[in-house]
């Protein structure tokens, strides 16, 4: 299933589908770590699949889904015999929607919706999948606006439940809700601003809350906390930054909000697991490829 591979970095090769690639996959191969890009949907359709990442295990049986971040380092494993649609959406065009955006960083790297666990959105999003899969492998005029309309359909599902959710709050009933829509405005607010010198102070102040408090809050509302969501707004745009053939290291660092190139090549080493002139010169080979 992997066609390219260099280092841990895969290049999906969408082929006549110029947004995403989906995959009916029966290989029983395991594949090594790697990420890419897209988003990753992956949803076993016969028997189990698992997904590791970091140390981390992500165990999916039959109907269940698996939404995996772009850029997310992460292995495969399959049964013998098996049967899965993996569906890889390009993340360019979701990332222009501020509360899309805002749900993938808060999701990242990975989220499992099970049958066990979620059966109130299991249902729906198989049927979106294999709808997906109908459409991706017919004739039909527009079809790909249409599978993409159905990917968004399934983050807003998925987003819904798991990155908006009043209940995240160990505070009321009557102020969860309040909450929620508060720390979405902060979030929403960070995009907009990550590549200014944030604070945690000043964000906090902004939101009405004291510091600590808010680093709690916050915390609670997106599972990270608040300088690794702003990192992770800020490496999500120098990845942008870098396909640009003519960008320099030193700008793309200024313009993603970090203090000094060699703050920002440590963090991008952290978050993608190589250097950004190692990622850049990916990015290259992707686009001579093309």
């Amino acid at each position: 299933m992997i066609e390219s591979l260099n280092g841990y970095h895969e290049t999906v090769n969408f082929r006549d589908r110029p947004l995403f690639r989906l995959y009916h996959n029966i290989e029983a191969d395991d594949y090594p770590p790697h990420w890419h890009s897209n988003l990753e949907l992956i949803m076993p359709l016969k028997s189990w699949y698992r997904i590791e990442m970091n140390d981390r295990e992500y165990m999916l049986n039959e109907g269940d889904i698996i939404l995996i971040a772009s850029g997310a380092i992460h292995q495969l494993h399959a049964p013998k015999e098996g049967v899965r649609l993996i569906f890889q959406p390009d993340f360019s065009l979701i990332s222009n929607f501020p509360e899309l955006s805002s749900t993938m960083t808060i999701l990242s790297p990975a989220i499992s919706i099970t049958a066990e666990k979620d059966p109130d959105i299991i249902p729906r999003l198989k049927e979106l999948m294999l709808a997906i899969e109908r459409e991706y492998f017919s004739k039909t005029p527009l079809s790909g606006a249409n599978i993409y309309s159905m990917l968004i359909q399934m983050l807003v599902i998925i987003g819904r439940k798991y990155s908006t959710s009043a209940e995240s709050f160990d505070v009321s009933k009557g102020k969860q809700q309040e909450y929620a829509e508060k720390f979405t405005n902060v979030c929403e607010y960070i995009n907009e601003h990550f590549a200014e010198d944030l604070t945690l102070e000043d964000t906090a102040e902004i939101s009405g809350f004291s510091k600590f408090h808010f680093a709690r809050l916050f915390k609670q509302f997106t599972g990270k906390t608040f300088y690794r969501y702003v990192n992770l707004k800020r490496i999500e745009n120098a990845e942008k930054l870098l396909t640009d053939p003519s960008a320099g290291i030193t700008e793309i660092a200024i313009n993603s909000g970090f203090s000094s190139p060699p703050a920002f090549v440590r963090m991008f080493k952290q978050i993608k697991g190589c250097t950004p002139t190692e990622y850049k010169k990916l990015k290259g080979n992707w686009y001579e490829h093309e």
